[in-house]
Formats: structure tokens, C-alpha cells, sequence
């Protein structure tokens, strides 16, 4: 009995093996599956199939531009079917050069199988696309993931493409790049769902600066840095303080999935000028600040990155008819100021002007040199020169 249940694992274990290894075999060109990789050589990325059948992937093509390796043993890859050769079972992320023969072409179509091809020339309405021997076309609207005017962008570079449609037996193919960076996107979004988190702070390189903000790349996915975080001063000129390719540091303020927006703040990793202000600018207190800002009630003073207080039109003594008052101040003067009051849960400080500390010190020093008993007499002087 014992041999006899021997027996039967046996067999059922080659009938398992025969079983997948014929699956392996009916797999038609352009098939998709999702395996892991196995093993890497020089040359090739093996893939796990099943039972102890492996698939054979060109290693370039999981190369960067600089023909660095882009993936590992044991991660998981997406590939497609291409032929069974001398044992082997042949596969490829996407199909170019002497792969791209019509027939597979056409598989890449039914299947969505990427396909590489040359930008050759701009034409009417899009762009020239040569994949092998194939002539394709993609128009202006399926290049990249935004619209540009200049040629040069594209023309004489290798791309991927997705063939939309694929008629007269390959004499008329309609491709678009612009969806296979879009899915790459995705994938990219998706990742980074399970990895950040509102709050957390992240580095990246700034990719554009625009008037209202900073784009930041995250690795592949694009967030916004607006201008109003970049830091606790008010910004005039964003291109003043930030550059193109500067790594900056900055905290997730939002993550807006549904809508892929993702807003930055490198304000919020500042310490915050407002927690010290009573016990730095008790009421009474005389300070040095600048002038930033003139708006109708009064004019806004900073006495440090962050924190401004204000002056209000009624603190300044008017020259006008009737002791009137007006702002006597411009934007950028440097004033003396005494606090009236600080309200740090409001984040408001008032203020009026004053004589500086300086001006206070000259005065005390007059006053205390003056005799109680020594009168200004005009006539003595007048003597006393003529002596």
C-alpha cells in the first residue's frame, strides 16, 4: 500500500509537470504573464515560469542609458510571449528592431504590447515612427505628456509606443507615446500611495518654477511647492530664492490621490517666530524693524523672518491741516517701533512709531550732564564770545 501511494505522488507530480510545461507551450506570441526574475547573466534575465521551465529575457532591455541594470533577482516583471526557440522560451517587455515583423506587430495591437520605434521626421499633424522595418505614425497630441512646439524634443530619439490602431495589414498604424508615459505614471502614483504620508518630509529636485510655485519631482510623480511655503517672508520673486534642479527639503502638507496633487511646505520645517514672541517683545518694548508692506489702515513692519506687526494709520502724526493723520513711511525704510501689544494666538502684533533706543540713550546723556542750578542765559553767551 505504501509503494502504491508512492506511486501515485509520483505520478501525479509528473502530471503536474507535463501539465505546465504544455501550458508553457500553447502560449501564443504577444501573451502576457507575471512571473519573477530567477536569475541574471551577462547577456539574458531568466524568468520563472512553472515546473522547471524558465523564460529568456534580453538584458538591455531592463537597461538604463547608461546601461546600468535596472532591476534584481527576485522582483516581480510583467513581460510578453515571443517564440519558443531550441527549448527556450522567449520573452520581451517590448517589441523593436527585428522583432517588430508584422505579425507580432499585429499581436502588439491585440495584446497592447509596447513597441519601440524611432522618431524619425516631424510631418503633417504629428510625427514620422519607424519600428524594424514598419512605418508608423503618432500625431502631435499622443507625444509626450504635454504639448510642445519644437521638434527637436522628439525627432531622432527611441521611444515606446502603443499601437491604437493597426489596419491594412500594418500598411496604416496609429500609435501614442503619450499613453504608455501616462500608464507609467500611474504605476508610479500607485507606489507612492503606500509610501507617503501628510506630514512626512521628503527631498527632492525642483523640475519648474512658475509664478505661483515650485514643482518638486518625487520620484517620477510631480508635487507643488506654492509660493506662500516656501519659506515665513512674504515672496515678491519666486526665482530669486529657488532654482531649477535645487534639492530642496520640504513636508507633505496634502495628498490629493483623486485628483494627483500634492502639495509641499518648506515654511512648515521653520520654528515658528510666533512661540517666543511675548517673552522677545514684551509690551513697551522698543525695537529696530523694516517696512514691508503700505495697505490703507497702516503699515506693516518686520522685526524678524516671520513675524510683522502693524502700525496703524492712527499711530502716525500727520503734517496735514488739523494735526490729520497719514502714513509717513515707504516700503523698505527702516523705523523704530514700540509694542503696544502681542496677541500670539491671533499671530498679531501692534505696534507704534517711536524714538530708537539710540535717540533714547543721546537724550538721557544731555539731560543728566545739564546743572539743576545752570540756566541758559542768551545775554551771558553773547559776553562771553565778545571776551
Amino acid at each position: 500500500m505504501e509503494q502504491s501511494n508512492d506511486d501515485d505522488s509520483s505520478n501525479s507530480f509528473a502530471s503536474l509537470f507535463e501539465n505546465s510545461i504544455s501550458k508553457m507551450d500553447r502560449l501564443q506570441p504577444g501573451q502576457m504573464v507575471e512571473t519573477h526574475i530567477v536569475s541574471i547573466s551577462n547577456d539574458c534575465i531568466f524568468l520563472e515560469l512553472s515546473g522547471k521551465s524558465e523564460g529568456v529575457l534580453d538584458r538591455a532591455e531592463l537597461t538604463d542609458k547608461d546601461g546600468k541594470l535596472t532591476v534584481k533577482e527576485g522582483d516581480p516583471i510583467k513581460a510578453f510571449f515571443l517564440h519558443a526557440k531550441n527549448g527556450e522560451m522567449n520573452f520581451t517587455t517590448k517589441i523593436s528592431g527585428d522583432k517588430a515583423g508584422p505579425a507580432l506587430l499585429e499581436n502588439a495591437f491585440k495584446n497592447k504590447i509596447p513597441v519601440e520605434g524611432l522618431v524619425e521626421k516631424e510631418i503633417k499633424g504629428g510625427y514620422e515612427i519607424k519600428i524594424g522595418e514598419t512605418r508608423a505614425f503618432c500625431p502631435f497630441s499622443q507625444m509626450g505628456q504635454r504639448r510642445t512646439e519644437t521638434s527637436e524634443v522628439y525627432v531622432g530619439k527611441h521611444l515606446t509606443f502603443r499601437i491604437q490602431e493597426y489596419k491594412e495589414n500594418g500598411r496604416s498604424i496609429l500609435v501614442s507615446n503619450r499613453i504608455i508615459l501616462e500608464e507609467a505614471n500611474q504605476a508610479k502614483v500607485e507606489a507612492l500611495k503606500t509610501t507617503l504620508r501628510e506630514g512626512m518630509v521628503i527631498k527632492g529636485p525642483i523640475t519648474s518654477i512658475q509664478d505661483f510655485g515650485a514643482f518638486v519631482d518625487l520620484g517620477g510623480v510631480q508635487a507643488l511647492l506654492p509660493i506662500s511655503e516656501i519659506g515665513r517672508d512674504r515672496v515678491e520673486d519666486i526665482r530669486a530664492v529657488l532654482t531649477v534642479g535645487q534639492e530642496i527639503e520640504a513636508s507633505i502638507l496634502k495628498l490629493d490621490w483623486k485628483n494627483e496633487r500634492i502639495s509641499l511646505s518648506m515654511k512648515s520645517l521653520l520654528s515658528d517666530p510666533w512661540a517666543q514672541a511675548s517673552e522677545k517683545y514684551p509690551k513697551g518694548s522698543k525695537h529696530t524693524g523694516k517696512v514691508v508692506r503700505i495697505t490703507d489702515f497702516g503699515a506693516f513692519v518686520s522685526l524678524e523672518s516671520g513675524l510683522d506687526g502693524l502700525i496703524h494709520i492712527s499711530e502716525f502724526k500727520g503734517d496735514g491741516k488739523y494735526g490729520s493723520t497719514g502714513i509717513t513711511v515707504k516700503t523698505g525704510d527702516r523705523v523704530s517701533v514700540q509694542i503696544l501689544d502681542v496677541d500670539v494666538a491671533g499671530k498679531r502684533m501692534s505696534l507704534k512709531p517711536t524714538s530708537s533706543l539710540e535717540e533714547d540713550a543721546t537724550t538721557k546723556k544731555y539731560l543728566e550732564s545739564e546743572s539743576d542750578t545752570d540756566t541758559y542765559n542768551p545775554f551771558a553767551e553773547l559776553l562771553k564770545k565778545k571776551k
